[in-house]
């Protein structure tokens, strides 16, 4: 909690002098990084609109792929223990994930030029992440939120429609709503939600995907950027990640993954002295001792089917590779 409250301090400090920097936060909370904008040493970065690094020619291209995922009984041990708390009402949503080794060709500094996503990372030597969700997103005092949950493989038929049909996927997504509009009235007034459940396609080297996002609006007070660390903290961790209620739910996903997450599903943000842009870590592979391990998961609720959610895993192990 002590390094929490040191990194949030800096952050406030830093926003209340208008003075730019990145940051990089784990799941937990634990471990955190701030970085002057401009260290392309040491970290690269790009969001929607801005990057400290000009997008560099990669003369390879994806020829290896391979993965070695879990077998299913172990993912199945840890989804029927997270099945055993949903039924004594110690969580209703949950987010299990689990580790996949890969082989590929590409470095991760490949991976991050070749990379199409809307928000791209690469701590050198340590990981690097591709992801399509926003955190939240500070505009001239306003703070959105854009909770991502809900995935299916887009050549389906009738896809679409099936995704926003699908009870399981809805009572998932409203959860995470209702969960991130209470995160957001801990810092900010006259919380709504703007947009809920659009869809977007996302291209990967494997498939196309669908994913359904909301979009979830408040006001800051006049004076947040003085309080810019303490804001982003008392979020954490993001819902779409965890689940509801989430301290307890968190205590579960420890027990049920028995691995560290690290940066996976942590956040990463902007602030440009005024404004801020952030994402969530998910499409994420880390180099563990030069063995690369994509990290990856999917909402677990009382009407989950474990065999279909051990195959949502898999298929969001991908890179956004034309």
């Amino acid at each position: 909690m002590r390094a929490q409250k040191d990194i949030a301090q800096k952050m406030n400090s830093l926003g209340e002098q208008g003075k730019a920097f990145v940051f990089l936060i784990d799941f937990e909370g634990n471990n955190a990084e701030l970085f002057n904008p401009d260290e392309s040493d040491k970290l690269l970065w790009q969001t929607p609109e801005t990057s400290n690094t000009h997008k560099k020619e990669i003369n390879t291209s994806i020829k290896e792929w391979e993965t070695n995922p879990l077998p299913f009984n172990e993912y199945q041990e840890g989804f029927k223990l997270i099945q055993k708390h949903i039924s004594n009402g110690d969580t209703y949503l949950l987010n299990f994930t689990k580790p996949t080794p890969i082989k590929t060709n590409l470095s991760l500094e490949d991976i991050f030029h070749l990379s199409s996503a809307r928000y791209k990372i690469l701590l050198k030597d340590k990981f690097v992440c591709f992801s399509p969700e926003k955190f939240v997103k500070i505009v001239d005092g306003q703070i959105a939120s854009y909770p991502m949950k809900g995935t299916m493989d887009a050549s389906i038929p009738n896809s679409e429609e099936l995704i926003l049909n699908d009870s399981k996927e809805l009572a998932e997504h409203n959860t995470i709503v209702d969960l991130i509009r209470n995160d957001l009235s801990l810092v900010a007034k006259n919380v709504t939600v703007d947009k809920f459940r659009y869809l977007e396609r996302l291209k990967t080297n494997m498939r196309d995907l669908w994913q359904v996002s909301s979009k979830i609006t408040g006001d800051l007070p006049h004076d947040y950027a003085k309080n810019i660390g303490d804001i982003i903290f008392k979020m954490l961790p993001a819902g779409s990640i965890c689940g509801a209620p989430k301290k307890k739910t968190v205590e579960i996903i420890k027990a049920a993954e028995n691995y560290d997450r690290s940066f996976y599903t942590g956040i990463f943000g902007y602030f440009d002295g005024r404004n801020l842009d952030s994402c969530v870590l998910i499409r994420y592979i880390e180099n563990q001792n030069g063995l690369l391990v994509y990290k990856s998961g999917g909402g677990i609720t009382f009407m989950s089917d474990a065999k279909k959610e051990y195959e949502e895993l898999m298929k969001k192990v991908y890179v956004p590779i034309d």
